[in-house]
């Protein structure tokens, strides 16, 4: 798998530019100055279009390998392209290089950090290649999740979740026992008290709010319509390799207890931290070693509160519809994900409402016809007739 030593560790970052790859840099240093049983390297970085951010990064970590996602980001660079990273870098362009460098022998562990199902293709090959692969990209199990049980069943690969819900989970389920129940939090987002009708209105400024994490464009539209949410059912699903009825979603605005999983014997175990993507990030590069860590503890010397309460469906019907695709499998995912994409692209575009993006979704899922049992190259067909289902939904709706 891998010609490192038992003693160092060479990670793959892809989408290194983004929130979650720039937070696994600052796990990667800090790792470096109080881990000394493990020599940590980055090897390789990915970035699509923020070339000069994936310069900086590129000299901050000393890696040997950067790809450039977009090559129409390369095509509209002069020349000295490649005099913009450090002279030890190997630059390569295109997203074919992301699935190489993915599969890299000298990679023992990829951060799979690629928004959205973009990221597909280079997490599957560092699963079929047997590595530990710390997944943020969710799109990857909600697309092809029964292909990611069974290749890393036969490889061997180590699925280690950055998602802060689902590590969450899997540190509650480490101490043993039978689950009966996993429950995912959710802040709500920013139309948590807000009407259906305020929904209905709600401006791109209003979605991108939220009141708890800082992430990107994309993430942030998706936690306002829960549609966050629904995926991760579909991920938990396929990761935790249990029925969608297993699992229960509750707002906790509070973003402090991160999720739950309630045991056969009545008794129920939370992960509880303030909110940093870094205690996660670290959890899935050393495990099973707990580490110091760099992230803020909870403040419990000062007075607190901490609330719990269930999903309103019905101004978040995004929650039900992951329940739908978490139940039925096979190509649902695919449809959704893809359909959820396109959608928020075209509320971001000005050219649906905030409330069209999950009607989108149930629109392309009940006109697919759907397969409980298909290959790759189908569920990437269906990826793309999904993405045109919702623009041709979009130009007969006359928005």
């Amino acid at each position: 798998m891998s010609s490192s030593s038992p003693l160092e560790r060479r990670v793959a970052i892809l989408g290194a530019t983004g929130s979650i790859g720039t937070a696994t840099i600052s796990v990667i240093e800090h790792l470096t100055r109080i881990d000394a049983e493990t020599t940590w390297r980055v090897h390789g970085i990915s970035g699509h279009h923020n070339l000069d951010r994936l310069a900086e990064i590129a000299g901050r970590t000393a890696a040997c390998k950067v790809v450039l996602s977009d090559p129409a980001v390369a095509a509209d660079m002069p020349d000295s392209l490649a005099g913009r990273f450090p002279a030890a870098a190997s630059l390569e362009v295109g997203p074919d290089k992301l699935v190489e460098l993915a599969a890299a022998a000298e990679v023992d562990t990829l951060v799979a950090a690629i928004v959205g199902r973009a990221g597909l293709e280079s997490t599957l090959a560092a699963i079929r290649a047997g590595k530990r692969v710390a997944i943020a990209n969710k799109e990857t199990l909600v697309v092809a999740g029964g292909l990611v049980r069974e290749m890393s069943r036969r490889s061997g690969a180590e699925l280690l979740p950055v998602d802060s819900e689902h590590a969450a989970i899997f540190q509650c389920l480490a101490g043993g026992g039978i689950a009966r129940r996993i429950i995912l939090t959710a802040s709500g987002g920013p139309f948590r008290q807000a009407t259906i009708e305020e929904m209905r209105q709600a401006t791109i400024e209003q979605a991108l709010a939220h009141p708890t994490w800082s992430m990107g464009r994309k993430i942030s539209i998706d936690s306002a319509t829960m549609m966050n949410k629904a995926l991760e059912i579909i991920e938990a699903r396929w990761l935790f390799d249990c029925p969608a009825e297993m699992i229960a979603v509750m707002i906790h605005p509070q973003s402090i207890i991160h999720s739950m999983v309630e045991m056969v014997d009545g008794s129920t175990i939370a992960q509880l931290s303030p909110p940093d993507m870094r205690l996660p990030i670290q959890h899935a590069l050393t495990h099973p070693r707990c580490l110091p860590g760099a992230t803020p503890t909870l403040d419990l010397t000062e007075p607190s509160r901490w609330s719990l309460e269930p999903v309103d469906t019905e101004r978040f019907p995004a929650i039900p519809l992951g329940f739908e695709v978490a139940s039925v499998g096979g190509t649902a995912g695919a449809v959704v994900n893809a359909a959820n994409e396109a959608a928020v692209a075209l509320f971001l575009e000005g050219r649906i409402r905030f409330t069209d993006i999950v009607t989108a979704c149930r629109i392309a899922l009940e006109n697919h016809h759907h397969e409980s049992n298909a290959t790759l190259d189908r569920l990437l067909e269906l990826d793309r007739w999904a993405r045109e289902e919702v623009l041709r939904w979009q130009e007969r709706s006359n928005f």
